[in-house]
């Protein structure tokens, strides 16, 4: 029953975190941002189930304090993503020579990218009722306050009333995209940083994988295909494309710095490479993201590192895993 009393203290931790926003403070919002790590050492350093039942107590916890909506929010946005992420990197088989194979690190980036569509849309349904109308003037409410915050009204550089509006509605149906490459960021850093503490306090059943080896399978790259199409539909299922698409672009540029990571190793200049690259990121406010989706993909679907090697161990084999 250790996994049950774990449980009751992470989701009891995870739900104070969540709660503490209605402060509306920026200690508040900080604490909320944390809210999924207690989740996630739970279930990597105990057992799946304890995130489970971190995510039922957490989500009633939220429901007596707050409103049944907020304990609903809690557990899809907050819980069950960060429970299903450790139970997919703890999945393992025995391997022919008598060892545990785990589950790929480039699949987890898929199902992070995936989890965090899937994340975007529900919020998107629960907070309208599943009114698309309420979904999109919401999002076009926001979208007009950016573009009225970079292109001031009046301004030398205003567009006429139909531009603004085109400009506006255009960033209202980009909104699940942009959330969507957020968010796979934010999962893909909470498992990182929350699989390093299990590490530390020597509880996490699977040696730590080589993150800069990561590739995701080629059939990803038709995934994404397949979201842009979505995109093109009315409604919650071109919301699902929109956030699928940028879930998945920003998994691509996370390989690609991946790739890069890779490349680099043994060589003199790599912690200036790196740093300069991670600085251009910043300067040039993502745009850079781009080239390195634009390389993650080619990664995945010509197998790049596979025929031209690392900076670690020369050329490899594809892993044993099928992919």
């Amino acid at each position: 029953m250790n996994f049950v009393v774990t449980g009751i203290g992470a989701g009891l931790v995870s739900a104070l975190l969540t709660a503490v926003v209605v402060k509306a403070t920026p200690l508040a919002a900080v604490l909320y941002l944390l809210a999924p790590i207690p989740v996630l050492i739970v279930s990597l350093g105990w057992n799946h189930r304890s995130g489970l039942v971190a995510a039922v107590v957490g989500g009633l916890a939220i429901a007596a304090f707050l409103s049944p909506l907020s304990g609903l929010g809690f557990a899809v946005v907050t819980a069950l993503p960060a429970w299903w992420l450790a139970y997919l990197a703890l999945l393992g088989r025995p391997a022919a020579d008598g060892t545990i194979e785990w589950y790929p690190l480039g699949r987890l980036l898929a199902w992070v990218a995936g989890t965090a569509a899937l994340t975007i849309v529900a919020t998107a349904v629960i907070s309208t009722g599943g009114d698309y109308d309420a979904f999109f003037g919401n999002a076009r409410e926001i979208s007009e306050a950016f573009i009225n915050l970079q292109f001031p009204p009046g301004g030398e550089e205003a567009a006429d009333a139909a531009e603004r509006g085109e400009l506006i509605d255009a960033f209202a149906r980009a909104t699940p995209f942009l959330s969507a490459q957020g968010f796979t960021t934010v999962l893909a850093l909470y498992l990182w940083a929350a699989g390093r503490i299990v590490l530390l306090s020597k509880r996490l059943p699977r040696p730590w994988p080589e993150v800069p080896e990561l590739q995701m399978p080629r059939r990803v790259a038709l995934l994404l295909v397949v979201a842009i199409g979505l995109a093109m539909i009315d409604g919650f299922i071109g919301v699902f494309g929109f956030a699928l698409a940028g879930a998945l672009f920003m998994a691509f540029a996370l390989q690609g710095l991946a790739a890069i990571h890779d490349r680099t190793r043994g060589k003199p200049a790599r912690l200036f490479l790196l740093t300069g690259l991670y600085v251009l990121v910043f300067m040039t406010q993502g745009l850079l993201l781009v080239p390195l989706s634009l390389f993650g993909i080619a990664d995945s679907v010509f197998g790049l590192r596979h025929r031209f090697g690392s900076g670690k161990a020369g050329p490899r084999q594809p892993p044993t895993l099928s992919t």
